[in-house]
């Protein structure tokens, strides 16, 4: 059990570097501090709250960012360079890039080994839902923690 809440942190994190911004411990009751960094940097309107509009914009800059080579899919080497060379971070470990396959291998929905935007796009969605804990249209840092946070068996009801 605990090595699946694991992975599934892992995934999770592996879809949307740094979602966990530092030191941001606001209650989800209340808007999160306002960051440049996680899943704050999303927050255009600056009001401690990234809704799904907000969301979806950032996930497409991203997937227009992490697509290297401008052909409109990624290849597992695409979606992953970030992880491998973000400041201070090692290289990934064996376990680390067997999850990163299994990730790739579920996100690629019609097994042609590329990420298409459609797919990319569809992780996005789901990752966006399982933050978003109260169903509000909008999730912050601490709200998204707080649904990490949960156990598997809670999270089963979640679309993944």
């Amino acid at each position: 059990m605990t090595v699946k809440i694991l992975s599934s942190i892992l995934i999770l994190l592996a879809a949307t570097p740094a979602l966990a911004a530092p030191g941001d411990e606001t209650a989800p009751s209340r808007p999160a501090r306002p960051s440049n960094s996680g899943m704050m940097r999303y927050d255009t309107n600056k009001d401690g709250f990234v809704d799904r509009t907000e969301w979806t914009a950032g996930q497409e800059a991203r997937f227009k960012l992490l697509d290297t080579d401008k052909d409109g899919k990624l290849s597992k080497d695409e979606l992953f360079s970030r992880t491998q060379q973000a400041p201070g971070t090692v290289l990934p470990n064996e376990r680390a890039l067997e999850r990163q396959d299994a990730f790739f291998r579920r996100v690629d929905s019609d097994h042609d080994g590329s990420v298409s935007k459609t797919e990319f796009m569809a992780q996005a969605d789901r990752n966006f839902a399982r933050c978003d804990t109260d169903k509000d249209g909008r999730t912050n840092t601490a709200e998204c923690r707080q649904a990490l946070r949960r156990p598997a068996t809670e999270r089963a009801g979640v679309q993944r």
